[in-house]
């Protein structure tokens, strides 16, 4: 199939754009590049791969690269809240205004397989599990921007949407401040952390499970499309201590405490059920354990020490 990514440079478009080209599919991925990472430079080896350097609020660019696609895949967004709080106009025009452009623009036999967020069912109810018909209740910029871009999607029809759990693992374009990655950091390099509101609960979600949901909506798209998906483990329902719990396990001189005062910005608290998802067939390769033991090895190689002399 003919694939059109934007943001495919990112994240998570760093390990879908090589899983989708290893699965046989013509990939053109469109990047502002604007983190100047060169995440993408191993699949320059592909015939199959197509790499345009813009901006995806370009009308005209778009309608050019849409000309081919059979299916389009939305990553472009500036994602989380700190970074969204940071530059609220390229938030709304990226994250929403380009989706609801790029809605209008494609032909109606063209597919859209989009991911948000599941950070759009903001606090959830007391041991009450967030399903795709829980109301939307997004506490951030960032959610509000992906619970619109959704319904821009899903009312166009032909689309598929996945509301992503917290993705966490390894990336050739490393996000070390996304929650697990994060706090494996914290434990590997300064082996403690102190959290404010330890109890809120999230869900979460292996990279590499993100990419297989994509295939797994490419393969099977007529039975699906139409609807959201929530896309997380199941036996990942965690606080953030009982998270801090399980890095434990794996490197057992972490040390983590809960602040008495103080408060998270962050003020997401739910827990969400992904029966939808495992009903279609698809099931996540990735145990959070598993995760843990890949960024402890990332680690090792990675080290955020440009400022220091060690």
């Amino acid at each position: 199939m003919k694939i059109l990514i934007t943001g495919g440079a990112g994240y998570i478009g760093s390990v879908l754009t090589p899983a989708l080209l290893a699965a046989g599919h013509e990939v053109t991925v469109l990047d502002s590049f604007m983190f100047g990472q060169n995440s993408l430079a191993d699949c320059c080896h592909y015939e199959t791969f197509q790499v345009v350097r813009g901006d995806c609020r370009n009308e005209k660019l778009m309608m050019s690269l849409l000309e081919d696609a059979e299916a389009i895949i939305p990553l472009a967004a500036l994602v989380g809240a700190p970074l969204c709080s940071r530059d609220q106009i390229g938030t709304k025009t990226i994250n929403q205004d380009a989706v609801e452009t790029l809605c209008r623009l494609a032909r109606p036999e063209q597919k859209i397989l989009m991911p948000v967020t599941n950070s759009g069912y903001g606090i959830g109810e007391a041991g009450k599990f967030c399903t795709e018909e829980s109301p939307l209740r997004p506490i951030s910029l960032y959610g509000t921007t992906k619970v619109a871009a959704e319904k821009a999607v899903l009312e166009r029809g032909n689309s598929i949407t996945f509301r992503l759990a917290t993705v966490f693992g390894m990336s050739p374009r490393m996000r070390v401040d996304l929650l697990v990655n994060d706090f494996v950091y914290r434990a590997v390099y300064d082996r403690a952390v102190v959290i404010f509101e330890g109890h809120f609960k999230r869900n979460y979600i292996h990279i590499r499970d993100v990419a297989k949901v994509f295939l797994h909506g490419l393969d099977n798209f007529e039975t699906m499309k139409g609807k959201a998906y929530n896309v997380g483990l199941e036996d990942a329902n965690l606080s953030k201590l009982e998270l801090c719990a399980e890095i434990q396990k794996y490197l057992p001189n972490f040390v983590y405490l809960e602040a008495p005062i103080g408060e998270d910005p962050d003020k997401r608290d739910y827990i969400v059920s992904n029966q939808r998802i495992l009903a279609t067939g698809f099931t996540p390769d990735w145990s959070l354990g598993r995760g843990i033991r890949e960024l402890i090895k990332g680690y090792t190689i990675l080290r955020n020490s440009v400022y220091s002399n060690v």
